[in-house]
């Protein structure tokens, strides 16, 4: 077996800006959305609302650009491969968690309690997804993890995630919501390179060629499902008649 070098930034550093990009976007559909479910009074609307939040969030802001990112790392003389269920999976794990934790600050009566375990699950969310879409990787070797660096990707997660929840819930004014945004864009892009550097790649030219597709080959029905996820939610958002996401600076 031997030890490799690894590259994570393997198209230069467009990647890294698009990924933080689409997680800003995508964070702050997501917090509009979780500011709309708080406002409304009806449990059913505060559902939809929460339910479009969690996919804005967890499969907008946190596996899409995980998948970005993605497509910047690269082993050296190595095909890499994904598997497709494992994937997807990872998509909608991001999607359950995050919805969960929205749902204890949109359906429920607001405390700071709930706000931290919102948080909580919401950055646990962010780091599992990300180490489930990790497992997805295939190749003629294996991956291991610096511990110590593993527990500060969650530790980044959890703190942000719940300092844009905070942002959102506690201040509402528009340039509050934007910071929220921001800081939960540095949130999953800090977790996702923190545990990034965590990973040791070992190659073992034994095992078996990697069977799967490969993240270029995933790029066209991500982006279109992505777009289409993203219109329907700005759609949503402006065309709803109550407009509940604060008020203006």
């Amino acid at each position: 077996m031997d030890h490799d070098s690894m590259q994570h930034f393997s198209d230069g550093l467009s990647t890294l800006v698009l990924a933080y990009v689409v997680s800003v976007i995508g964070s702050l559909i997501g917090l509009a959305c979780m500011a709309r479910a708080q406002a409304e009074p009806g449990r059913a609307v505060k559902t939809r609302w929460t339910v479009f939040g969690a996919f804005a969030i967890g499969g907008v802001a946190i596996w899409l650009m995980h998948f970005i990112a993605m497509l910047g790392f690269d082993v050296p003389d190595a095909s890499i491969k994904y598997s497709v269920p494992l994937t997807a999976l990872s998509a909608v794990v991001a999607i359950v968690v995050v919805g969960a934790g929205l749902s204890l600050v949109t359906l429920v009566r607001f405390t700071k309690m709930r706000l931290l375990v919102a948080g909580t699950l919401a950055g646990l969310g962010v780091a599992g997804m990300h180490y489930l879409g990790m497992s997805a990787i295939r190749f003629r070797g294996e991956i291991s993890y610096d511990r110590t660096l593993v527990a500060l990707s969650f530790l980044i997660a959890v703190v942000a995630a719940t300092a844009a929840f905070w942002f959102t819930l506690v201040v509402k004014t528009t340039a509050a919501r934007l910071a929220a945004g921001l800081i939960m864009g540095v949130a999953v892009t800090g977790m996702h390179y923190t545990g990034m550097a965590a990973v040791r790649v070992t190659s073992d030219p034994t095992i078996p060629a990697p069977r799967g597709t490969s993240a270029f080959d995933l790029v066209f029905p991500v982006f279109v499902t992505s777009a289409l996820v993203v219109a329907a939610l700005l759609w949503m958002l402006f065309t709803s008649d109550d407009d509940a996401l604060g008020e203006p600076v």
